[in-house]
C-alpha cells in the first residue's frame, strides 16, 4: 500500500471527496507527497449540484483544470430572485460577467470530483488515491502520525500507515473530527427540510441563470443548470425545494432517496410564464432528501500533527454556494502554509488560525443571512402577496447591499479580491 512505510515529509489525507482530491492537488503542485485514503471502494458520481465561486475557482484554473471543467460545468452568468409568484424581484451579474477574473462554475458534485480525480491520478498517480480504506483513527506522537485503517468492504484491518501529518477531510461524518472532539453535541437543525434533484430540461431563461424563488414558510426553490446542453438541447438542472418542517424527518444523509409526496404539492401552482416548477420536480431523474442542519463552530481544528479541513472542519448549511468552495480554499491555504514551513505542525497551527474564524463566520452567516435572505425580505413586507412594483416594496440600494454583505463574509466580494491579487 502506498504511504505505508515512514515518510518524514508525507501528507496523509483522510478522504477522497472534493477537499481531499483538490488538497492532493495543491501539493503535487507545491511538490509536496501525499497519499489520499478513501474508504469507498470506488470513487463514484455521488450528489446532485454544487456552485463553486470564483475566489475558488480561481485556484482550479491555476491548477489547469479550465478545460476539463469546460466540457462538463456551467458558468453562471447571473443570478436572478422572484416570488412565489414568479415575479422578477431583482437580478445580478456573476463571475466573470460580474468583474471577477474567474468564473462562477455551476456543476454537478460527481462530475467536479471525477475532474479533481483525473487529475490527481495524472499526474501523482492512481497508486496514491487507496480506496476501500476507512479511516478508524489516527495516533500522532512527536514525529509523526499513524492512522489505522480497515477494508471498508470486509471490515478487515490494513497495515497502519505512518506520515508526517494527517489531514482530515472525510466529510460531514468525520471519524477524526469525532476523534478530536468526541463530547460535540448533536447537529443543529435550522427548522426546515431540502429535496435535491436533477432533471433533464430546455435551457431556463438564458441556460446560465442561477435562480431563486418563494421563502421558506410556504417553500422556496434554487435551480441552475450543471451541465451544458446535450444533443437534444436540454441541460442538466439541478433545484432545491426547501419547506420550513418543525422536525427533520431523516438522518444527516446526503444519498437517502426522497419521496415526492413529502413536498410537490407546496410548488402545485408554481406555473410561471418562464417554468412550470411543478413539472421540473416531477421530471426528476433522481430526488435525495437531506435536513438542513450543521454543527456549531469548533474552538480548535489541530491536534499536534492531525489536521480537519472541508466539511470536517466546518459543515454548514447549504447556502450561499460555499461549502465545495471553502474546502477548495482551505486545500490551498494548508498547502501553501506546508510548502512555506519547514515546522509542519507549526503550518497546521497556523491553517486554524487562518481559516477557522473565516469559516465559522460563513457557518453562522448561512443559518440567518444567506443571499437568500433578500426572498424573506420581500416575503415579510408584501406579506406573501404579488406585487405592482418591487420598487414600493424595497430600494435596489437595499438589495445590492444585502448580497454584497454576505460576499463581503464570504471573502469573495470584488474589493477584497482584487486588494488579494494586488498583494500577490
Amino acid at each position: 500500500m502506498a504511504g505505508s512505510t515512514s515518510n518524514s515529509r508525507e501528507v496523509a489525507i483522510v478522504g477522497g471527496g472534493i477537499a481531499g482530491l483538490a488538497f492532493a492537488l495543491t501539493l503535487h503542485e507545491r511538490g509536496i507527497p501525499c497519499t489520499v485514503y478513501e474508504r469507498s471502494a470506488e470513487i463514484g458520481a455521488l450528489g446532485v449540484g454544487i456552485n463553486v465561486l470564483p475566489h475558488a475557482s480561481a485556484i482550479l484554473e491555476r491548477l489547469g483544470l479550465s478545460e476539463a471543467l469546460a466540457g462538463v460545468a456551467v458558468l453562471a452568468t447571473d443570478s436572478a430572485f422572484f416570488n412565489r409568484f414568479g415575479q422578477l424581484i431583482y437580478t445580478e451579474p456573476l463571475g466573470q460577467a460580474a468583474g471577477y477574473a474567474a468564473p462562477q462554475i455551476s456543476i454537478h458534485r460527481g462530475d467536479l470530483q471525477a475532474v479533481l480525480l483525473d487529475a490527481v491520478a495524472a499526474r501523482i498517480g492512481q497508486d496514491r488515491v487507496v480506496t476501500d480504506a476507512a479511516c478508524r483513527g489516527v495516533a500522532p506522537d512527536a514525529d509523526g502520525v499513524m492512522l489505522h485503517l480497515v477494508r471498508e468492504s470486509t471490515g478487515d484491518a490494513l497495515p497502519p500507515v505512518r506520515a508526517a501529518i494527517a489531514v482530515a477531510c472525510d466529510g460531514i461524518h468525520s471519524v477524526v473530527r469525532k476523534q478530536l472532539h468526541p463530547d460535540e453535541g448533536a447537529p443543529n437543525y435550522t427548522g426546515y427540510n431540502m429535496w435535491r434533484g436533477v432533471t433533464r430540461h430546455r435551457p431556463i431563461l438564458n441556460g446560465a441563470t442561477m435562480i431563486r424563488a418563494g421563502w421558506l414558510k410556504t417553500g422556496k426553490m434554487v435551480i441552475y443548470p450543471i451541465r451544458p446542453a446535450d444533443a437534444d438541447g436540454r441541460q442538466l438542472v439541478n433545484w432545491v425545494a426547501e419547506i420550513e418542517t418543525p422536525r427533520p424527518p431523516s438522518d444527516r444523509d446526503w444519498t437517502r432517496d426522497g419521496r415526492l409526496d413529502d413536498f410537490l404539492p407546496a410548488f402545485a401552482d408554481w406555473h410561471f410564464d418562464w417554468l412550470d416548477v411543478r413539472a421540473l420536480i416531477r421530471d426528476a431523474e433522481v430526488v435525495l432528501e437531506f435536513p438542513m442542519v450543521d454543527q456549531d463552530p469548533l474552538p480548535w481544528w489541530t491536534a499536534g500533527r492531525v489536521t480537519l479541513m472541508g466539511d470536517a472542519a466546518h459543515p454548514m448549511v447549504p447556502r450561499g454556494s460555499n461549502g465545495a468552495g471553502q474546502a477548495i480554499l482551505d486545500a490551498d491555504c494548508l498547502a501553501g502554509l506546508l510548502a512555506a514551513h519547514d515546522d509542519w505542525p507549526a503550518a497546521l497551527k497556523a491553517f486554524e488560525d487562518e481559516r477557522l474564524a473565516a469559516t465559522s463566520r460563513i457557518v453562522l452567516t448561512n443559518r440567518v443571512a444567506p443571499p437568500d435572505v433578500i426572498l424573506k425580505e420581500i416575503y415579510e413586507r408584501t406579506g406573501d402577496a404579488p406585487f405592482a412594483n418591487i420598487d414600493d416594496v424595497i430600494s435596489r440600494d437595499e438589495l445590492v447591499e444585502l448580497q454584497n454583505a454576505y460576499k463581503r463574509i464570504a471573502g469573495y466580494d470584488l474589493e477584497t479580491l482584487r486588494q488579494r491579487a494586488v498583494q500577490g
